[in-house]
């Protein structure tokens, strides 16, 4: 089948498209409100491009596309596979220099929802990652006519009432006018929409609804009525998911991966595990998660190692052990795949605590960084290598007594799919630890002072963001927080930590 006639079936939904070159190589990835009117644009010959848009024309000798129920499912998906494919074409053609998430700290005692670009690792949640921040503000914007949020800055919450707390779009924390419950199941209902579970809040507030009718409590049942409406008015493009919504046999990197390892199910829950230290101290172990190819942020872990010393293959062994512990399994289910950051010993050492704690029948394989190699164990990996599959995919096959290293074309889809797994946990373990050594080199002097302990000091960090911002926190604003007392003793340890810091003590 020729590209042009490939073009004639491209569907009337929203969708992912993907440019490719000659040689396979993703070179640019989309989005599209309605895939076959976006995507034919690009080959319409009587259309005027940029110049780059036409070398991306003249490049681009096949295209394939995903269609997904919505066109912020669309976004969502856009923004993962650009990060999993990182298309020449896309760092051309765009402007925008990371993805934009939905930040929520629901354990605030006044939770706001905001945006970023950076994560951090401050016991917010963050959802996303979203590509476009326009299109994810917008959605957020209708959706806070059913479900109220603050967007104040946890340094400057107001006194009384806000005109959007007037409006109806605030909950008016400050001056009484939402109860603090009440605000956090308004964010959990937010959440519920951005992981796909619109249909489960309608159903919730309809039965809340008709249960405050029966019981006459009438305005109850309004207010209800009215959160109804203004979801049915969201309609289908401002709904956005990060469940199951996309055909995952269309992902060529899970289908694929399946396809060498002769999986029975495609892998839904893969599962990536690394080490980080510096020199031995601060080790911490992350714990990322991809269902069905995405990131699922909510439910990655991370680890701070009871061994100390420098030994990823004691520490990776640590690390799987306590995932696999009876607690763990029940409240996180078990993956279909996991994957090791690292060669044979990292990979041996995973292995051995797997079996140790009789999950024997879980794959478990190790992707080695210098040539990206798909390491597999050939007794333990419970895998079969199918070495026909293999050289399907042009792969080069080397084999030792006890391992199979398995060499793919570096564009190959299930190479790129298994590279974002591993980038992704490196990132998380590095963070982790970055957070630790922080804290370890700065927090001690506000651990002395007298009064505060670890409640308040939460609640300072938590506040502030750091011991940076305590530091630099206004007299009224942390009066406000600890009340007076408190507050006149840690100013003075702050007005020492200030004279130590201009003294070059610090």
């Amino acid at each position: 089948m020729t590209h042009e006639d490939k073009l004639k079936l491209l569907p009337k939904t929203p969708g992912v498209y993907f440019h490719k070159s000659n040689s396979g190589e993703v070179i640019y990835v989309g989005k599209a409100a309605v895939l076959r009117n976006r995507v034919r644009q690009y080959f319409q010959k009587s259309r005027i491009h940029d110049p780059k848009t036409d070398a991306l024309v003249a490049e681009t000798v096949d295209t394939e596309w995903i269609e997904v129920e919505t066109e912020l499912d669309a976004l969502f998906l856009e923004a993962e596979m650009i990060r999993r494919y990182m298309p020449r074409y896309n760092i051309l053609l765009r402007d925008d220099k990371s993805c934009v998430y939905v930040r929520i700290d629901h354990k605030s005692e006044h939770p706001t929802v905001l945006y970023t670009r950076r994560p951090l690792d401050d016991q917010a949640s963050y959802y996303g990652p979203y590509y476009s921040r326009y299109a994810v503000v917008r959605a957020l914007k209708y959706l806070r006519k059913a479900f109220p949020y603050s967007t104040h800055s946890p340094t400057a919450i107001p006194k009384r009432a806000c005109l959007q707390a007037h409006l109806g779009l605030c909950p008016g924390l400050e001056s009484g006018m939402t109860p603090l419950p009440m605000y956090r199941k308004n964010l959990q209902n937010i959440v519920k929409y951005l992981k796909g579970e619109r249909q489960k809040v309608v159903k919730d507030l309809e039965k809340e609804m008709k249960a405050a009718a029966q019981a006459e409590d009438f305005e109850k049942a309004a207010k209800i009525r009215n959160q109804l409406f203004a979801l049915k008015n969201l309609h289908r493009q401002i709904i956005f998911s990060d469940k199951e919504f996309m055909d995952i046999s269309k992902d060529k990197g899970l289908s694929g991966l399946q396809s060498i390892l002769n999986l029975s199910h495609i892998p839904r829950r893969i599962e990536g595990y690394d080490i980080s230290h510096m020199s031995g101290t601060d080790n911490v172990a992350s714990m990322v998660v991809f269902k069905n190819g995405i990131p699922a942020k909510p439910e990655y872990r991370k680890f701070k190692m009871r061994l100390q010393g420098n030994n990823d293959f004691a520490h990776m062994h640590e690390v799987i052990s306590r995932r696999l512990s009876e607690k763990n399994v029940k409240a996180w289910g078990l993956p279909t795949l996991f994957l090791i950051d690292g060669g044979k010993g990292q990979l041996a050492s995973a292995i051995q605590a797997r079996n140790e704690l009789g999950h024997l029948s879980i794959p478990m394989i190790g992707l080695a960084k210098r040539e990206e190699e798909i390491i597999v164990s050939k007794e333990a990996s419970n895998v079969v290598i199918d070495t026909k599959k293999l050289h399907a995919f042009n792969a080069i096959i080397t084999e030792s007594d006890d391992f199979i290293s398995v060499l793919l074309p570096l564009q190959s889809d299930i190479v790129k799919l298994l590279q974002r797994i591993r980038d992704e946990s490196h990132r998380f373990a590095v963070s982790y630890h970055s957070v630790l050594k922080r804290n370890r080199q700065t927090v001690s002097w506000l651990d002395e002072v007298p009064t505060i302990g670890p409640t308040t000091r939460k609640k300072l960090l938590r506040t502030f963001g750091s011991v940076r911002g305590v530091i630099q926190a206004r007299d009224e604003e942390l009066t406000r927080l600890i009340g007076t007392s408190r507050a006149t003793i840690l100013k003075q340890y702050i007005r020492a930590q200030k004279r130590a810091a201009k003294a070059g003590i610090l």
